[in-house]
């Protein structure tokens, strides 16, 4: 299937997920309370079978999943998401008894799952971690650290921790561990962010873990965490575009009956035009996504870059997208409670998680060299 292209049965499925959205998960995100974890609405996600599908389709599936929902509903979006941010691991890289524990009920929406990398010394830089692993193989480890700005933290019931097993030894030395929240000297505190959904702190005082909670191999955590980067940072960008889309739809259907200086808002040509420019970046935005989640999935060298270009173009897109929305609703649209009140408070946060507009800039800048300078001495081609 051609990236830029959707086909009938997909555009169809689109449409049914925005309804869905509409029907069943938007009144349950209203009952939902602010920075909490929604236990209501991933129960209801996984009835609809959408967790299911979540672990069992690729990555374009994913964003058409994610867009869509974020369309109608941001809140059943992140908390789809996060489910499989946090679950992945596991399903990929999981023991037999682990997997077998946790992912038949995080797919049932039973059970909530978190992916605890970003540390309050290591954000974007995987590789800086401190949080330690004392211990070995043979007889377990310990964890003693903290993990900050954790998605679901500290409601989860399943963190996928990453953790230093050899110190000094840069990303080497991280290893990926799959840590229940009721594991002794395991704690956290909510934070009370922006955005509404819910992120916390972590904080571990020598929480045992042993060989089968280990997920990859020993000092593989990096990897781990990057494979799992790579899948969702095409779909952070299918989140942006679809609150980009939501954003441009209020607009227009605003700018068209809005009275102004004798006829209607669209009626000018400075906002004509810009409400033209907002729809050229969202569809460039959504073409790349779409494009990065087709190469994943066909299992393109190319995926680190390609996911990065699209995790940066359309989150920076989104934020411009919105807040021109805004400007052209006016005061109106600064109400709590009016969809781009809302809009303006979500979309800030994908530009920082996952990797910030700046890293991905440099994960491209590298991935470009390192491809230019391919060759057997190092000349560049």
């Amino acid at each position: 299937m051609p990236a830029f292209a959707l086909d009938p049965e997909q555009t169809d499925w689109c449409a049914q997920l925005r309804d869905l959205a509409a029907e069943r998960l938007r009144p349950l995100a209203d009952k939902g309370e602010p920075g909490r974890v929604n236990r209501a609405l991933i129960a209801e996600l996984g009835r609809l079978g959408l967790l299911d599908r979540l672990f069992t389709s690729g990555a374009l599936d994913l964003c058409l999943m994610r867009e869509s929902l974020a369309r109608v509903c941001t809140e059943a979006e992140t908390a789809l998401a996060l489910q499989g941010l946090g679950a992945h691991p596991v399903q990929a890289h999981g023991t037999p008894a682990v997997r077998e524990r946790w992912l038949p009920a995080v797919r049932r929406g039973e059970a909530v799952a978190a992916f605890a990398l970003s540390e309050p010394g290591a954000g974007s830089d995987a590789a800086a971690l401190a949080l330690r692993a004392e211990g070995d193989a043979a007889d377990g480890w310990r964890l003693t650290g903290e993990k900050s700005w954790i998605s679901n933290a500290p409601e989860a019931d399943l963190y996928t921790v990453f953790a230093r097993t050899a110190p000094g030894a840069g990303a080497r030395g991280v290893t990926a561990f799959a840590v229940p929240a009721d594991r002794p000297g395991l704690t956290g505190a909510p934070l009370d962010m922006l955005s509404p959904h819910p992120i916390g702190t972590l904080a571990l005082d020598g929480v045992p873990v042993t060989a089968q909670d280990v997920l990859g191999e020993p000092g593989g955590g990096f990897r781990v965490a990057m494979g799992t980067l790579n899948l969702f940072r095409p779909s952070v960008g299918a989140f942006a575009v679809g609150m980009a889309q939501a954003a441009l739809d209020a607009t227009l259907a605003h700018t068209a009956q809005r009275p102004a200086f004798g006829g209607v808002l669209k009626d000018l040509q400075s906002v004509a035009h810009q409400v033209a420019e907002m729809a050229l970046r969202t569809e460039a935005a959504r073409l790349m996504v779409y494009a990065a989640a087709a190469a994943y999935d066909a299992g393109d060298p190319e995926v680190p870059r390609r996911a990065a270009m699209a995790k940066l173009l359309a989150t920076e897109t989104a934020q411009y997208v919105v807040d021109a929305a805004v400007q052209l609703h006016g005061a109106r649209a600064l109400r709590r409670g009016h969809l781009l009140e809302h809009l303006y408070r979500e979309v800030r946060a994908p530009r920082i998680y996952e990797g910030a507009s700046e890293v991905q800039r440099t994960l491209i800048a590298k991935e470009l060299y390192a491809k230019s300078y391919a060759g057997t001495n190092g000349e560049q081609r």
